[in-house]
């Protein structure tokens, strides 16, 4: 990488640019997977894909198989799935329910509790030799909050909960939409890659900038189909008040005042007349269960939530998680889940997948404008010696209030993204 600058950023000068090579050089690409992937806290799934004990799933995390499962005593447990005899990986279906787990290259057999239990001809290994020294190996690292865990493979790697900083009150805003406090992933994944740098994505996820010019056809069918779309605020460029916000340790989001309906309770006549009384139904219990102040904020506000590095929550149209890792300085593969309040009642869940398909869906209004809008990005680099530098300073000028339309969310990603790229050693 050099000396070269990669992220300046002088706020009394109102200057923030990224040097373009940070997106191309693999050189860079190799460092974020040292110090960013290395270091932090990473999504791994929901409690919810694995409800029983012998449940699995398994996962590409940080270049590493991955077993996320539940244990003989139902407890979440996270493997790296290999084999502790030459590496094969142990688990080769992407989920199911099963008592053990059996390398298919010479028949070394694991439980559920990730014990080795079975060695074929376990006679000729000399007297030395113990099953209990070649279990499963587990991360440094694994915790939960509300349902979502991680992990991380960093062994001297903060609490999870100080790690997520700022992003828990937004978390909080989605579990509250079930009644019990719990969510479930519903069944279901979006599996794709995009030819473009990660880092792309993660600007692209909260960038509220882009909805006006890449997602007009969106605005226009809302509005073709009788959603109300009042005329934006003075200094707006969206009908409904948004704030951009900057979360700690990287993260950020955008939250926006809805003004484009919401599963969780808040109907358009694109849900159709027969889901308005249960759309109402959700809205009235949210106020007996929450209060008035905070049945509002859930049911009407919106919300993309990005947890560094590579994770979002958007809660908007439905909710989704997104998660994706970069395969190449110009790839990436990403996966993408529906969530909802596992008391959700069919006519409800119908609704919000409906919804979810609709705007975040492969074949839907955002998914791909936002992928193509990606990779022309990244065929633009191909110039980043001659144009080194792109800026990121939409609302750095402004005192006070940061909307959703300028950058201080994106500017706390790159700032953060940029310390962990040029700290000496490890953490």
């Amino acid at each position: 990488m050099g000396t070269r600058a990669l992220v300046l950023n002088e706020p009394k000068a109102l200057r923030f640019e990224i040097n373009r090579a940070a997106l191309v050089d693999p050189a860079i690409f190799a460092a974020e997977r040292e110090k960013v992937f290395e270091r932090c806290w990473l999504y791994v799934g929901h409690e919810s894909e694995v409800r029983k004990p012998g449940d699995f799933r398994t996962r590409m995390i940080c270049g590493r198989p991955i077993l996320f499962c539940r244990d003989s005593t139902n407890e979440l447990r996270v493997f790296l799935n290999t084999c502790r005899h030459r590496g094969a990986t142990v688990c080769r279906e992407a989920e199911g329910n099963t008592k053990s787990h059996t390398c298919f290259y010479h028949g070394w057999s694991y439980n559920r509790d990730g014990e080795l239990d079975g060695v074929p001809g376990q006679d000729a290994f000399p007297p030395s030799f113990k099953k209990s020294d070649f279990n499963l190996k587990e991360p440094p690292h694994v915790a939960s909050y509300r349902g979502f865990v991680f992990l991380s493979f960093n062994p001297q790697a903060q609490p999870l909960e100080d790690y997520l900083a700022g992003t828990k009150e937004y978390i909080d805003l989605v579990v509250d939409q079930s009644p019990s406090g719990q969510m479930e992933v519903i069944q279901g994944v979006q599996d794709y890659e995009i030819r473009a740098n990660w880092k792309f994505l993660t600007e692209n996820s909260f960038d509220d900038y882009h909805l006006l010019s890449v997602h007009g056809s969106w605005l226009t069918y809302l509005r073709n189909s009788g959603v109300e779309m009042k005329r934006p605020e003075r200094g707006h460029l969206l009908p409904g008040h948004g704030v951009g916000k900057v979360l700690g340790n990287g993260h950020g989001c955008t939250d926006n005042v809805n003004f484009r309906g919401r599963p969780v309770a808040c109907w358009i006549p694109i849900y159709g007349e027969t889901t308005k009384p249960e759309i109402e139904r959700i809205r009235s219990e949210l106020v007996a269960r929450l209060g008035e102040q905070r049945a509002t904020r859930v049911a009407d506000t919106n919300r993309n939530l990005l947890v560094f590095p590579n994770l979002f929550i958007n809660d908007g149209s439905s909710v989704t998680i997104r998660t994706y890792y970069p395969l190449a300085p110009d790839r990436m593969r990403v996966l993408a889940w529906a969530l909802g309040p596992v008391e959700e009642s069919p006519a409800a869940r119908a609704v919000r997948l409906d919804s979810f398909l609709t705007f975040y869906g492969p074949g839907g209004f955002a998914t791909p404008d936002d992928i193509e809008v990606l990779e022309s990005l990244q065929a633009g680099l191909s110039t980043h010696r001659e144009v080194p530098w792109m800026e990121v300073t939409r609302g750095m000028a402004k005192e006070g209030e940061q909307l959703n339309t300028d950058e201080p969310h994106l500017r706390g990603f790159w700032i953060q993204w940029d310390k962990l790229i040029r700290a000496e050693g490890t953490q």
